[in-house]
This record gives structure tokens, C-alpha cells and sequence, in this order.
């Protein structure tokens, strides 16, 4: 019989993988602290997350994240380094919070949908900032840089809160990035 916790499970981890894309720690640092209070089980081989070290090494690495992602030209090179980390993020984030499934299927659920989102999220920012860099000279990479903790830090909270919402949320952004590059590519053709 199908588990509707088995749902939630996969919503809370599509949100908090698609969040990771904008910073690879916060998610991962909102997802130990949820568990740490009980807010949410974790996957039986990811109880290490609920653990005070797992706390203080992920909210360092949060605080350190978002400090180096201010700073115009470092945040571009740590996008170079954060899309093969937020796809890594995502998988782990989605393998955590999968409830009562096979070995087999979290697998293939948390490198699919929990890495695939992630890296489509932080591969769509990165080509962003690198546009922004080239027309502001990186002026504008802070502004974009905070915009982008905002996104990951709303998408997380709404993903530990209302799993399903979040999942409405990705689907409307991910239609209008769509109808975006659909645009842009006739734009494109006509020029």
C-alpha cells in the first residue's frame, strides 16, 4: 500500500534539493535543524544530520557560503565550484528525506530529481551571474547574490512547512523560465 508520508517525503526533498541550487548549505543547514527539534524523520542512514556537530559545521559553512557569495568575481568562481556541489547537495538532501522506500528507488529518486534539480537550478544561476558580471562589470552580483539567499532560504522554509506548495511553486517557476527561453529564442531568431 502507498504511504501518503512517502509523498511528502519526496516534496519535502524536490524543495530542498531545487533549494540548494541557490546555496548548497542553507537547505542542508534548515534540514539539521528541522530534524534536530523533530520537525521531520530522517532517512535511518542520515540521523547524522540531527547531531549538534552536523549544526555547527553546516551553519558555519551557511554563514561562510553567503559572505563569499557578496563579494563580485569570488561568487562567480564559487558558481564554478557550487554546480557539481548543489547537484551532490540535492541528491543527498532528497536521499535524507525519503521515507520507507527501497534502497534502490531513493537512489534513483535522489540523484534524478533531488541532483537534477539542484544542478538545473544552480546551472541556470550561474549562467545569470556570469551575464550580470559581463553587463554591470559585477556591480549588480551583490543585489543578485542576496536575492538568491532569499530564494533558497523562502524555499526552504516552505519546503519543511508545506512540502506540496513548494512543488507548485517549482512548477510555475520552472513554466515561466520556459516561456522566458521561449521568448528569448524567437527574439533571437528575428535578429
Amino acid at each position: 500500500m502507498f504511504d501518503f508520508t512517502i509523498l511528502i517525503s519526496i516534496a519535502l526533498g524536490i524543495g530542498l534539493a531545487a533549494a540548494s541550487g541557490f546555496r548548497v548549505f542553507l537547505p542542508l543547514f534548515a534540514l539539521s535543524l528541522s530534524a534536530y527539534f523533530g520537525l521531520w524523520p530522517l532517512n535511518e542512514n542520515f540521523q547524522w544530520l540531527a547531531s549538534v556537530p552536523a549544526l555547527i559545521i553546516l551553519g558555519v559553512a551557511t554563514v561562510a557560503e553567503i559572505g563569499a557569495y557578496l563579494f563580485p568575481f569570488i561568487d562567480n568562481l564559487l558558481d564554478t565550484l557550487a554546480v557539481p556541489l548543489a547537484g551532490v547537495a540535492g541528491t543527498a538532501v532528497m536521499a535524507s528525506t525519503t521515507a520507507d522506500l527501497s534502497p534502490a528507488v531513493t537512489w534513483t529518486l535522489a540523484v534524478i530529481a533531488g541532483g537534477g534539480a539542484a544542478a538545473a537550478v544552480k546551472g541556470i544561476n550561474a549562467t545569470a551571474r556570469a551575464a550580470g558580471t559581463a553587463t554591470t562589470a559585477g556591480l549588480a552580483n551583490p543585489v543578485v547574490s542576496v536575492a538568491e539567499t532569499g530564494a533558497a532560504a523562502g524555499m526552504a522554509a516552505l519546503s519543511l512547512f508545506v512540502p506540496f506548495l513548494t512543488l507548485g511553486v517549482l512548477l510555475v517557476l520552472v513554466f515561466w523560465l520556459w516561456r522566458r527561453y521561449r521568448g528569448f529564442q524567437a527574439r533571437r531568431m528575428v535578429n
